[in-house]
């Protein structure tokens, strides 16, 4: 499935792509059905008719990594090379990623969800997004908003 969210990644408008075939197991998980081998295969000329018809996008965004993380990287890869403009973003479920995969995309968010801390925009959440190794995580963050539990 795919959408252009606003809210995922700060300042960008982004073309989000669900990715089956998820490793985590998050309690409360919002898409259960991704942990199954579903939906069309994403392949560079997937992506390229995708970034074609949502004009104005800037980011693609794979939401979640599968089980082929060479095959992931080459998706990468490709809109880095085909699509110089557009930001690549990766949201993963796990605690950390590798060395390449962080090198290989403009935004990363780790950490599984645990419904006791809340999402990115909870100041007490346990998950992080990184736009080139840098933590900006408290982009999300309103004023005055109290966490639902102190990060450790």
């Amino acid at each position: 499935m795919t959408s252009v969210v606003l809210e995922e990644i700060p300042d960008r408008v982004s073309l989000a792509v669900d990715i089956s075939n998820c490793r985590g197991n998050c309690v409360g998980c919002h898409s259960p059905f991704l942990k199954l081998d579903v939906g069309e295969e994403l392949t560079p000329a997937v992506i390229d008719a995708l970034i074609a018809d949502n004009f104005g996008v800037n980011c693609f965004l794979f939401l979640g990594e599968g089980k082929d993380p060479e095959a992931l990287l080459a998706l990468a890869a490709h809109i880095r090379y085909a699509h110089p403009a557009m930001e690549i973003a990766l949201y993963s479920g796990r605690e950390e990623v590798e060395p390449e995969i962080q090198a290989a995309f403009d935004y990363v968010k780790v950490g599984p969800y645990r419904p006791e801390c809340g999402p990115l925009n909870n100041p007490g959440t346990n998950q992080r997004l990184y736009h080139h190794k840098e933590d900006i995580t408290s982009r999300f963050w309103r004023k005055g908003l109290e966490p639902l539990q102190k990060p450790k």
